[in-house]
């Protein structure tokens, strides 16, 4: 059984905001999910254990929400709080409601969640691609060809940098997780089952869309998948035109 503290787990800006803002019971039905959100809300062992610790004492943390311009809230911080509760037959549960812009609510967003204890590496990639493009519109973007890149903001730090001080990453592990959202749905979801490596899978995150097709038909058939060393090879040989079925 996982500690109450690590199901009921929110980030600081959680934490601010409900020292900030009176906390509100809102109806389920009225929270509707962050749009893009990358974090999967899964009917696992580990939501049914919040589910019942929510059926004893009720929702402890408060989820996060801003409201909407066509009615009701967006769900910021609570997903998963959110489908235990309903799991759980209730059709309320307490919310912060805050004013954030576009930028402050995906910051929000994917940092409260990052505070889990598993993640897969899909959910990181998108999440990290998220907070990187929030915080260059917020910072500013000094070369908008650089988008997903090591960008320089105007305090003479990279904007991944900014993220892995943030997060305990190095900036170019957060880079390695961005490039991971160019790979195509099938490799991806290799990835998170584990069935290829991470560090291979940035290599292949450089094929096109037709060989990274070519290269799953291939593993799929043969139910393997390239070491780091062959990998490498594989986008050599993409970069230069010379990769053939």
């Amino acid at each position: 059984m996982k500690k109450k503290e690590e199901l009921y787990s929110c980030s600081q800006q959680d934490h601010n905001a409900m020292a900030e803002t009176d906390i509100k019971m809102v109806p389920i039905a009225d929270l509707h999910d962050f749009e893009g959100h990358p974090f999967k809300v899964e009917n696992d062992m580990a939501l049914f254990e919040l589910m019942q610790s929510i059926e004893k004492e009720g929702v402890i943390v408060p989820a996060l929400a801003r409201p909407r311009a066509e009615g009701g809230y967006e769900l910021i911080a609570g997903h998963r709080r959110k489908a235990a509760s309903k799991w759980a037959g209730l059709d309320v549960m307490p919310v912060v409601i805050r004013e954030l812009d576009d930028n402050q609510a995906v910051i929000a967003m994917v940092d409260s969640n990052l505070q889990r204890e598993s993640i897969l590496p899909s959910e990181k990639a998108f999440a990290y691609k998220m907070k990187l493009e929030a915080v260059e519109r917020t910072l500013g973007r000094p070369n908008k060809n650089n988008v997903g890149q090591v960008v320089p903001n105007s305090f003479g730090k990279r904007t991944t940098e900014i993220i892995g001080e943030q997060t305990g990453e190095s900036y170019k592990q957060i880079q390695r997780y961005i490039r991971l959202t160019h790979l195509i749905p099938d490799i991806l979801e290799m990835v998170d089952n584990k069935n290829i490596a991470f560090n291979a899978a940035v290599e292949i995150s450089y094929l096109s869309e037709k060989e990274q097709k070519l290269l799953h038909d291939n593993m799929d058939v043969n139910e393997c998948s390239p070491s780091l060393s062959q990998a490498k090879r594989l986008k050599k040989y993409s970069q230069e035109g010379k990769l053939t079925l």
